[in-house]
Order: C-alpha cells, then structure tokens, then sequence
C-alpha cells in the first residue's frame, strides 16, 4: 500500500536538505514502521552516493572529436534550413511580408467598389456623389480611412486621412493636422499596410522600454 503524500514528500526534503529537525524525526518515526518507505529512502540514499561518487569521472581529451567524426554529414539541400536558424528574425519577417502581400491584395481584389469609411464622427455619405463630407464645425478625433470614394473636408481631423482607391480630395475650409495619402493601386496598399503594421510594432516596442 502507497504511503502518505506528505512522507514522500518529507523523504524529498531530507534528500535536498530542506527538512526540519521537526520533520526529520517524524520522517524517522515512520521509516521505522514502513518497509516500503525505508527500502525507497535507502534506494535513494543508494543513488545519490552513486552519483556523488562518479563526479570525478571526465571523458577523454578526443571524446569531442570522436563523436563529431561519427555523426552523418549534413546534406547541401538543408543550407536554407540553416540558414533560417542562424537568421530567425529575417525568416519570420520573409514569411510574414509574403503572407501578408497575398492577403491585402485578395482583400484588395474582393472588397468590390463599395464606398466605405471608418471613423467615429458625425459623417455625410453621399453615395450619388460618392464623397464623404466632414461638415463644417466637426471634428474628428484619431486617423479617418475613406475607401473608394473621394473625402471633402469643411470640419477638421486630429490625425490622418487616408484615401484608398479615390478620386481626388477636396478641401474648402477643413483643416488636417496629420498626414494626408492617397493610395490607387495594390501595391500601394499593401506597402500602406506594411508600414501600419511596423508603425504599430514599433510603438507597442518602446511602450515596453518606456514601462520597462
């Protein structure tokens, strides 16, 4: 019958030398009762002083060379495999360009000419027209993305403004205080999304360093 957790766990303690002179003598106590328990301590015991006895023991000065000269020959065809392990980071940045140039433009190709903007504010859509109006007085806070359509701006926008697949751009009275880019071509949005996702990567790098 298996002993008490506890006293496999006392029989651990005394072998790390963490035990208490408490838990020494109650450890005793039942190592004197318990067959079991007291054949696993000295198989234990056994052990240890196996290992503690071996510490001396060294290989040879050509074991190194010896095992070197018996493993197989690595082959020419896994030099891109080394390659990627000597350089992690440029891999991953490789897999991930190439991952994400093919879905932007498969989003690029399949999100139709629909009008579309994104932007918490009080917006004019005239879909006749196909414009987006910031109406005169109205601010919008943070970056406005305006697709397949044109942006009239008489209200103002605290951040940047970005055109995708749009006509022109049309301002009367507006005011932007960030950047403003128009973008007509796949390629263009894809280098546009290439460099959202480092601008990103990088801020949420230096909040680290900054919390750090």
């Amino acid at each position: 019958m298996e002993c008490r957790k506890d006293i496999v766990s006392l029989i651990h303690k005394y072998f790390d030398e963490e035990i208490t002179e408490t838990e020494k003598n109650q450890l005793k106590q039942h190592l004197n009762e318990c067959n079991h328990c007291r054949n696993h301590f000295n198989k234990l015991k056994k052990s240890i002083a196996f290992v503690q006895s071996s510490s001396h023991i060294v290989a040879p000065p050509n074991f190194t060379d010896l095992v070197m000269k018996q493993l197989p020959q690595p082959k020419r065809s896994n030099n891109w495999k080394r390659w990627m392990k000597k350089n992690p980071f440029l891999a991953a940045a490789s897999v991930f360009i190439i991952l994400m140039s093919t879905s932007v433009f498969s989003f690029w190709l399949d999100s139709g000419d629909e009008l579309s903007v994104s932007g918490q504010a009080n917006l004019i859509i005239d879909k006749d027209r196909n414009v987006v109006v910031i109406p005169e007085g109205e601010i919008v806070e943070g970056d406005l993305i305006v697709r397949n359509g044109s942006l009239q701006i008489d209200g103002q926008v605290n951040g940047n403004v970005t055109i995708i697949n749009g006509q022109n751009y049309r301002a009367s009275v507006g005011k932007v205080t960030g950047n403003i880019e128009e973008i007509d071509e796949g390629l263009e949005w894809i280098w546009y999304n290439i460099k959202s996702f480092l601008s990103d990567a990088v801020n949420i790098f230096d909040g680290k360093k900054v919390n750090e």
